[in-house]
C-alpha cells in the first residue's frame, strides 16, 4: 500500500475523533459532527485510501449514529431521482457500447471532417466530444485511442521516419482526445457526474429544477468553445505539424468501418431508442405544455429508455434482447453510490446549519462578488487536477451555495460556473481518466501535457468568469 494511502487510512478517522470531541463548538454540536464526517470523507477521497464509492457510504453509517439524521432520511439521498437519471444514462451508454454504435458514430464523424493532418485532429476531437456527451469520458477515450494509434502508426512507419512534425501531430491527436473527452461531458446533464451532483443538490435542497435542454443551452456552447480553443492552441500554437502530408489515414478509417460491417438490426434499434430519448429530453417542456397530464421529467424519460433497452425484444422467438441484466456488471455502480454520499453530505450540511453559518459569514464580510467568483472558480479548477471532481463537488457545492446566499446573489449564478470548472482539468495525467489513458499511450510526456494544460486552465477560468458575469444571469 502506498504511504499516502496508508497515512490517509488512519488520518481520516483520527481527525474525525479530534473534531468530534473538541472541548468547544465550531458551529454547533450537530454542525461539528457533520464537519467531522466531512473531513473524514475528504481525507479518504483525496488519498483514495479506500474506494471513493465506499467512502461515500460513511454518512449512511455515521449520520444516524451521531443523531444528525435517521437512517431513512440519509438513505433517501441514495435513491434520489437524479441518481436514477444517471442510471438511465448509464444503461443507454451500455447499449451504445454493446452494439458498437459509439465506434461507428466516431469513425463516421472523423471520415466527414477530412484527412489532412489538422482536419484529422479536429475530427478526433469532435468525435470524442460527441460521444462524451452521452457515455463516460473513460469509455469514449478507450474507443478513440486504438483508432488514433492506427493513424499515428502510419507516420511512425513511413519513409521519413518519425519526424518532429509527425510527433507534434501525434501529440495533438492524443491531447485533443483527452481534452475533448473532458470538455464534451460538460454539454449534457448526464455527460459528467459533477453536473448531476449539482442538479441533485439544487432539487433536493432548494427546489430548483434545471431541465436537460436548459443545461444544454449553457453546456453545449461552452463545451464547443473550449474544444475549438483547445484545437487552436494545439495545432496552431503549441504543436503545429507544418509540411505534414498523408492521405493514408482515410484508408485506416475506411478499414475500421469495413470491420464493423453494415449497420445491423440491434444497432438500428439502439439508435432509434437513443434518438427518441434525446428528443424527449430536449422537447420535454413543449410536450408537457401540449399534454399537461403527462408530467414528464428527465428522470422518467431516462428510466423509460433504460427499460426499453431491457424489455423491447430484438428477436422474440429466441428471447434475444439488446441488453440483459448480466451486462450491468459493467455499469459504474460506484458512481451512483458516490452521488448518494454527496447528496447526503449536502443534506447534513444544510440541516446542521453549516450552510447558514457560511452564508452569514460571507454576508457580513462585504467581500467583492466578482473576486469571490474568480477565487472559487480558480480554486475548483486547480483542485480538480489533484482529486476526483465528483468528490470535490460533493463537498464544496453546498458551501458554494451558502456563499452565494451570503453574497445575496442567486445560487445558480455561482454554482454553475464552479461546477463546470470541476470538469476542466487539462494539466496533469492523474487529473482525469482520459488524461491518464492518453498519457499511458507513450506519445505524451507529463511536461508536454502540462504546457498546454496550464494555458487551457487559465483560458477556462476566464471563460467561466465571463459566464458568471454575463451568460448565467441572462439564461437563469
Amino acid at each position: 500500500m502506498e504511504p499516502s494511502k496508508k497515512a490517509g487510512l488512519f488520518l481520516g478517522p483520527i481527525l474525525f475523533f479530534i473534531i468530534r470531541f473538541l472541548p468547544f463548538d465550531l458551529v454547533s454540536e450537530k454542525g461539528d459532527a457533520v464537519i467531522a464526517v466531512a473531513i473524514w470523507m475528504v481525507v479518504w477521497w483525496i488519498t483514495e485510501a479506500v474506494s471513493i464509492s465506499v467512502t461515500a457510504l460513511l454518512p449512511l453509517l455515521l449520520f444516524p449514529f451521531l443523531k444528525i439524521m435517521d437512517i431513512g432520511e440519509v438513505g433517501a439521498n441514495y435513491g434520489s431521482p437524479i441518481i436514477f437519471l444517471f442510471f438511465g444514462g448509464f444503461v443507454l451508454a451500455l447499449a451504445l457500447e454493446k452494439v458498437n454504435l459509439h465506434k461507428r458514430i466516431a469513425l463516421n464523424i472523423i471520415k466527414i471532417t477530412g484527412t489532412t493532418p489538422n482536419k484529422v485532429v479536429l475530427g478526433f476531437m469532435i468525435a470524442t466530444a460527441s460521444l462524451s456527451m452521452w457515455i463516460s469520458n473513460t469509455a469514449t477515450t478507450v474507443v478513440m485511442l486504438p483508432i488514433a494509434m492506427s493513424v499515428i502508426g502510419l507516420l511512425v512507419n513511413d519513409a521519413d521516419g518519425f519526424t518532429k512534425s509527425d510527433r507534434n501531430f501525434a501529440l495533438s491527436v492524443m491531447l485533443g482526445i483527452a481534452f475533448s473527452a473532458n470538455a464534451g461531458g460538460v454539454a449534457t446533464v448526464i455527460g459528467t457526474p459533477p453536473n448531476s451532483v449539482m442538479i441533485g443538490l439544487l432539487e433536493n435542497e432548494y427546489n430548483i429544477e434545471i431541465s436537460f435542454l436548459k443545461w444544454m443551452v449553457i453546456g453545449v456552447p461552452f463545451s464547443a468553445l473550449m474544444i475549438w480553443i483547445s484545437y487552436m492552441v494545439l495545432v496552431k500554437w503549441m504543436y503545429p505539424n507544418r509540411d505534414l502530408v498523408f492521405s493514408a489515414s482515410k484508408n485506416v478509417i475506411n478499414d475500421e468501418l469495413k470491420k464493423l460491417g453494415p449497420m445491423g438490426g440491434k444497432e438500428k434499434m439502439v439508435l432509434a431508442i437513443f434518438g427518441v430519448t434525446v428528443f424527449l429530453w430536449i422537447f420535454r417542456t413543449v410536450i408537457n405544455g401540449i399534454f399537461p397530464a403527462l408530467k414528464l421529467n428527465d428522470t422518467m424519460i431516462s428510466i423509460m429508455a433504460a427499460i426499453a433497452m431491457f424489455a423491447i425484444p430484438y428477436d422474440i422467438k429466441k428471447g434475444d434482447f439488446i441488453i440483459v441484466w448480466k451486462d450491468t456488471q459493467k455499469l459504474a455502480w460506484g458512481i451512483l453510490i458516490l452521488f448518494g454520499g454527496g447528496l447526503a453530505l449536502a443534506k447534513g450540511m444544510s440541516i446542521s446549519g453549516i450552510v447558514d453559518v457560511v452564508s452569514g459569514a460571507i454576508g457580513n464580510s462585504h467581500i467583492s462578488v466578482l473576486f469571490t467568483a474568480i477565487l472559487l472558480i480558480t480554486l475548483m479548477l486547480f483542485m480538480t487536477e489533484l482529486m476526483s471532481n465528483v468528490a470535490l463537488i460533493a463537498v464544496l457545492a453546498p458551501v458554494v451555495a451558502g456563499i452565494a446566499i451570503g453574497l445575496d446573489i442567486p445560487i445558480l449564478y455561482l454554482l454553475i460556473p464552479v461546477t463546470i470548472a470541476s470538469s476542466c482539468a487539462f494539466m496533469l495525467p492523474m487529473a482525469t481518466p482520459p488524461n491518464a489513458i492518453v498519457f499511458a499511450s507513450g506519445y505524451v510526456k507529463v511536461n508536454e501535457m502540462a504546457r498546454v494544460g496550464i494555458i487551457l486552465n487559465i483560458i477556462a477560468v476566464m471563460l467561466l468568469v465571463l459566464m458568471f458575469q454575463f451568460v448565467v444571469p441572462l439564461l437563469f
